[in-house]
């Protein structure tokens, strides 16, 4: 009997572990899937909006203060400092705008982020079945990585962080877009 419950409690044990490192990847295919069927509630359940937009501002303002302390180095540097006082507020507008369900499902698909410099739409998802390339890997146990990449574009990964949302659920929370 002694070993019976020992037996048991270990296969508890094994499928919650399972379970517990399954999820994220489960979590990925849910957003796929959300993506392609262009399902908007189930991606405003997958996605934590608020964390995602800070995420693409801190990441965009960081891109444009490198390149205004690039071009301070030359002859505009005025109009450098007025794009480092004025960018980040710009940044922040049109990343509120351009992330939405929509354009987090053109980004699953395409593995391409909107760009906030553009004052157009985001891209429509491709319909027909794409070729886009996916990795998983975790970066901790509390942040998962889903990295698309484009056959087009090998060089300029996207990749989507998905952050833990309780015991088993997950998230998608942050953007670490490619290499300009």
């Amino acid at each position: 009997m002694k070993g019976w419950v020992r037996g048991l409690l270990l296969l508890s044990v094994v499928a919650v572990a399972a379970a517990y490192l399954a999820m994220p990847i489960l979590t990925v295919r849910a957003l796929v899937r959300a993506a392609e069927t262009g399902d908007e509630a189930a991606l405003e359940r997958l996605v934590d909006f608020p964390a995602f937009r800070e995420s693409a501002k801190e990441q965009l303002t960081g891109r444009l203060m490198a390149e205004m302390r690039e071009d301070e180095r030359t002859d505009d540097s005025a109009l450098a400092g007025l794009g480092m006082l004025f960018g980040p507020m710009l940044i922040d507008g049109a990343v509120d705008m351009l992330v939405t369900p929509q354009a987090v499902a053109a980004m699953v698909e395409t593995a391409k982020a909107p760009d906030p410099t553009d004052a157009v739409t985001p891209e429509e998802p491709a319909s027909e079945q794409s070729d886009i390339r996916q990795g998983y890997a975790y970066r901790d146990l509390n942040t998962f990585v889903l990295t698309l990449t484009d056959p087009d574009r090998p060089g300029e990964p996207l990749k989507l962080l998905l952050r833990r949302d309780g015991l088993f659920g997950w998230k998608l929370a942050g953007v670490e877009l490619p290499e300009t």
